[in-house]
């Protein structure tokens, strides 16, 4: 008995990892904007519209055209199920993402979490 609770214990200390040994993570809790940068002249950021989510508990998101699931792996980010099904980013700070290219490489498109999950 005593080994089987050992064994227990042991098991559930023991981080979950991606295929690539990337821990697997989730993603601050709240309301994301994806904008793209502006310029001298103007606003340093532009707000693209319809490009906006939240990121909900257990690996859930939600976006205006419905919800879906995402996988953090280390600082690699997809969204698995959902609207935003097959989209790729890249976690660069605490609270921002980078959109990824179809080739991989980082794309101008940032989202950054703008505030805390509001309840309707």
């Amino acid at each position: 008995m005593k080994r089987a609770l050992i064994l227990l214990c042991t098991t559930l200390a023991v981080p979950a990892f991606a295929q690539n040994g990337a821990p697997l993570g989730t993603l601050p809790v709240g309301r994301y904007q994806c904008s793209l940068p502006g310029d001298a002249g103007g606003a340093a950021w532009l707000p693209i519209e319809g490009k906006k989510f939240s990121i909900k508990n257990a690996s859930r998101y939600l976006h205006e055209d419905g919800e879906g699931t995402y996988l953090l792996a280390g600082d690699d980010l997809v969204f698995t199920r959902g609207p935003m099904k097959d989209e790729r980013y890249r976690r660069t700070g605490a609270s921002m993402l980078r959109m990824k290219n179809a080739d991989g490489t980082l794309s101008r498109i940032r989202c950054v979490r703008t505030g805390p999950l509001q309840s309707d």
